[in-house]
């Protein structure tokens, strides 16, 4: 079994203009509902965000609202990717049990997913998916750790204040 056999399934590495195309059309409603939450014309914000037409683009102020409403993963993803950066939404994970438990098994998973690339380490050569694979699941142990220590600080902030 090869490395792409064993990659788990994530989600693809999109550039930032198919991540603005993907993010308004998954929008609960679609685009229709996007445009009418940005109070905008239905066809001006579909030719703006259609990833191969290059005449209209999101202003600045048009962009923001686009992840200020959708809060796209792959949008999020596709903005922070060129300066080397994770994203975090501050949601705190209760720090149970059964939380800590998914966290360690999502780091178990990523474990097994770095050990099977012992190839390209091996020969140092490094394919473009594999970097992107290996991003994603760093990305999302990340996430999954930040939100279990925001959850127990809140925990403990509620019970120091009982």
């Amino acid at each position: 079994m090869n490395r792409i056999e064993q990659s788990p399934a994530i989600a693809p590495v999109l550039s930032l203009r198919k991540a603005i195309y993907r993010a308004a059309h998954d929008y609960h409603g679609g685009v229709t509902a996007l445009a009418l939450d940005m109070v905008m014309d239905y066809d001006s914000l579909q030719k703006k965000v259609k990833h191969d037409f290059e005449q209209r683009w999101l202003d600045p102020d048009e962009l923001e609202e686009v992840i200020r409403l959708t809060a796209h993963p792959l949008l999020l993803d596709a903005l922070m990717r060129p300066a080397g950066m994770v994203w975090y939404k501050p949601e705190a994970a209760a720090p149970t049990k059964e939380a800590l438990l998914a966290v360690s098994k999502v780091l178990h998973q990523t474990g097994l997913f770095v050990s099977s690339m012992h190839e390209g380490a091996a020969d140092n050569l490094w394919e473009p998916h594999e970097v992107e694979c290996l991003e994603k699941h760093g990305a999302d142990v990340i996430r999954a750790v930040l939100g279990i220590m925001a959850g127990a600080r809140e925990a403990m902030e509620a019970h120091q204040n009982v």
